[in-house]
């Protein structure tokens, strides 16, 4: 990545002789890395200039707290030039995420951050994204969180009638679906829509996207105006539809600008010891949510390295746009390419306002949730009779539809919130179809054979959504796997399986207890095992749904060498769906425009 050099301080290992190694130090941009006597990374900083900024440390006072601590611990120094700022951005983000020093503030991956896409068809489909991009399409964002890009679909389909559906369902349709019904989209998978006026629909929402809701209010309005002048009154009140839309949500934005300007807004506070960093994104002067991040750690952070740390991992990632108002200034370094400072005008103190408000906000909300989870894990570690409160708690649930496409879920819940990163789905596979008994033995053998060989983090709790039965399965699957030291219990459904009537069958540290458990419904630990419980059955009707989607979904034309998309969409819109194709005779085949009697008569033999 870079034409890097590193260079080791010769100070032993007791002490650092700052004056002796910055005499050595290039001022060429880089990385430095502070160690303590262990060699342990206590920080990594980049540098446009490494002998300024690290002489900094040492020439000049006034440090904050926490950096004037890990200064006393500095027994080394290790630096890495580079060919230009940019590589040493990209390589302090790299070594800050993968070393986790002690003093560095660590933000967690912005990659999670969701975008629209536009797929690159004939027929775009709009669509939620996260994650790698594809050539092919078209992304816009990031937005700060997913009900952002939910809102923005919603008025696109609304407004646009852009498809939505995946291409499989797109390729195969012979008639319009509910979303046609509803007037949220127009059908071009039934030729409802031409190219040419789709592509139209398209052009307009790619300009909104991109913040230019001014030239999409005024196309629209040309167009009512033409289809008025025409006669075409119910297009022309379609369209006067479509603005109206726009307008409502434009006028529903409580912070605008007076210029479709592009801006994000970063404000950081430190709250009871607790680092809060706030982004604000504004895209065409609309305010289109804030996004609050919490370090994995930050001892004693002040909020201004809060968010010079924040600064740099964010925008290593994620492009920045024109402007990035910061609620704290000057920070040093700021990383090349940013146009970064402090608010200029009223409004935009009342951006940075706004966003001070809401990360004060997420503090307390947070340390609020922190409180209600510790309050709900002692009380179960009463009543179940274990020695601490349970830090990490998995489920287990199994559903299927009279035994079809079986599936187990695992849900994960840390310190009393749930996990979503670690959750996992079993598709269950060579069981007597219906036997919830092998199915959730097959879950938890496969789940913790991982554990039983040191591969995986071992649960402090495990819940089994079941009664007697599915505890004992899961006890001898421990037993099995030598694993019989893991408290569990199974959540077995009350009468007439009301919530709150569950029978808990407990087997804590010292063996199994002799009576079921009833807790009451107000039992603060007794809250947490329904909240994990009931997200581990949605967790598993959703994996069943989807499986069992698209074993049914999948047509056995999609099997027939020879039969692509375009061939299986004739085929299906020629006989009005698949059974019509079913019925059609070889002759019948052979009209079809494309289709051999050779061919003919294997799509007849593959559905037969």
């Amino acid at each position: 990545m870079s034409s890097a050099r590193s260079v080791k301080s010769s100070a032993p290992e007791s002490s650092f002789d700052a004056k002796e190694f910055l005499a050595t130090l290039t001022e060429a941009p880089g990385v430095y890395r502070m160690l303590a006597a262990d060699r342990a990374v206590l920080y990594v900083g980049k540098a446009k200039n490494l002998k300024k900024r690290v002489a900094s440390y040492f020439t000049k006072g006034g440090h904050s707290p926490r950096i004037a601590l890990m200064l006393q611990q500095v027994a080394a120094m290790e630096v890495t030039a580079t060919r230009s700022e940019a590589e040493a951005l990209i390589l302090e983000n790299t070594l800050i995420k993968k070393l986790a020093p002690k003093y560095n503030i660590l933000f967690r991956d912005d990659k999670s951050y969701p975008y629209i896409g536009l797929s690159g068809s004939e027929f775009p489909r709009l669509f939620y994204h996260r994650g790698a991009f594809e050539k092919k399409s078209e992304y816009f964002g990031p937005f700060p969180n997913g009900l952002a890009v939910r809102e923005s679909i919603q008025l696109i389909q609304k407004t646009f009638l852009l498809r939505t559906c995946e291409e499989s369902v797109f390729a195969n349709r012979s008639r319009p679906c509910l979303m046609h019904q509803i007037k949220r989209c127009k059908a071009p998978c039934v030729g409802l829509v031409s190219p040419q006026d789709y592509a139209a629909d398209l052009r307009l929402a790619q300009l909104f996207l991109r913040g230019r809701h001014t030239e999409v209010i005024d196309g629209l309005t040309r167009q009512m105006e033409d289809a008025a002048n025409g006669l075409r009154f119910e297009e022309a009140a379609a369209v006067r539809d479509q603005i109206r839309a726009l307008q409502a949500v434009l006028h529903r934005q409580y912070v605008s600008s007076t210029r479709d300007a592009d801006v994000d807004i970063v404000a950081a506070v430190v709250e009871r010891g607790e680092l809060c960093v706030n982004l604000a994104m504004v895209r065409g002067g609309l305010h289109i949510g804030d996004r609050a991040c919490f370090p994995r750690s930050a001892p004693e952070a002040e909020a201004t390295e809060g968010l010079a740390a924040f600064v740099a991992q964010h925008y290593a990632e994620q492009p920045a746009p024109p402007r990035v108002i910061l609620s704290e200034y000057p920070i040093d370094d700021l990383p090349e390419g940013i146009n970064g400072g402090p608010p200029k005008n009223e409004m935009e103190r009342a951006w940075v306002e706004m966003a001070l408000t809401n990360a004060r906000l997420a503090v307390q909300a947070r340390r609020q949730a922190k409180s209600r989870s510790s309050g709900r894990l002692a009380a179960l570690q009463e009543a179940l009779g274990l020695p601490d409160p349970p830090h990490r708690i998995e489920c287990f649930d199994i559903s299927h539809t009279m035994g079809e496409a079986t599936v187990a879920s695992c849900v994960v819940c840390v310190d009393g919130a749930m996990k979503k990163g670690d959750y996992r789905r079993f598709n269950i596979e060579g069981i007597q179809p219906g036997d919830d008994y092998a199915a959730m033995r097959q879950a938890l053998t496969r789940r913790y054979e991982k554990v039983a060989t040191g591969d995986m983090v071992a649960p402090d709790l495990v819940l089994i959504d079941g009664g007697k039965g599915q505890h004992r399965v899961a006890r001898e699957v421990f037993a099995e796997l030598g694993l019989d030291h893991l408290p569990s219990v199974g959540v077995a459904k009350g009468e007439e399986r009301k919530p709150g009537l569950e029978t808990l069958f407990v087997h804590g540290p010292s063996g199994p207890h002799e009576q079921p458990l009833q807790l009451g419904m107000d039992h603060a630990g007794f809250h947490l095992i329904q909240e994990i419980r009931d997200e581990a059955h949605r967790f598993a009707i959703v994996g069943h749904r989807a499986r069992r989607a698209k074993a049914r979904g999948h047509s056995k034309l999609e099997d027939v060498t020879g039969v692509g998309p375009a061939r299986r969409k004739k085929l299906l819109a020629q006989f009005g769906g698949l059974d019509g194709v079913k019925a059609a005779t070889i002759e019948d085949l052979c009209r079809i425009d494309g289709i051999s009697r050779r061919l003919a008569e294997e799509i007849h033999k593959a559905l037969r």
